[in-house]
């Protein structure tokens, strides 16, 4: 696999969201959870959303329960939490796993590109407009750090 253009995901009701869509964008994919000590970033994602959708950025909200069994609940509670909580609006697709057997094809995909378990929620990947992954981000680094590189990729 060469990029993201060649997975298809879920979105939270389980429709097939070809990842090809979002060709032509930076696409910053999250995998979070609603019970994290990581959870508030939500509002420093949602910061970057608005400030950047309108130039070609999107992220990507994938749910997971690991590493760290964060995220109970269904999809639509999922959602409903990040709404009510912080007022989201970018793409949330369905809860992955994200690591061992029956990873996900995307994050299996990701952790090929840049190697490493992920060990934490709001582990963050960054795709150039063409579907490559160009960077990894911990939950821990500063979103200042991130956003330079969006700026640089818009």
């Amino acid at each position: 696999m060469n990029s993201i253009k060649e997975i298809t995901a879920k979105d939270r009701k389980g429709n097939a969201v070809p990842l090809s869509g979002y060709v032509g964008e930076v696409v910053l994919i999250v995998n979070t959870a609603i019970k994290s000590p990581y959870t508030p970033q939500y509002k420093e994602l949602n910061a970057l959303y608005d400030k950047y959708h309108s130039q070609g950025f999107a992220i990507l909200d994938f749910p997971s329960n690991q590493p760290t069994k964060s995220c109970p609940g269904t999809d639509d509670m999922v959602h409903q939490f990040c709404k009510d909580n912080y007022n989201t609006e970018f793409p949330r697709f369905k809860k992955v796993k994200v690591s061992g057997d029956g990873a996900d094809p995307l994050y299996k995909y990701l952790t090929e590109k840049f190697p490493g378990d992920i060990t934490e929620d709001f582990t963050k990947f960054l795709v150039n407009k063409i579907g490559k992954v160009v960077a990894r981000f911990s939950a821990e680094t500063p979103f200042s750090e991130i956003e330079d590189k969006i700026k640089e990729m818009i």
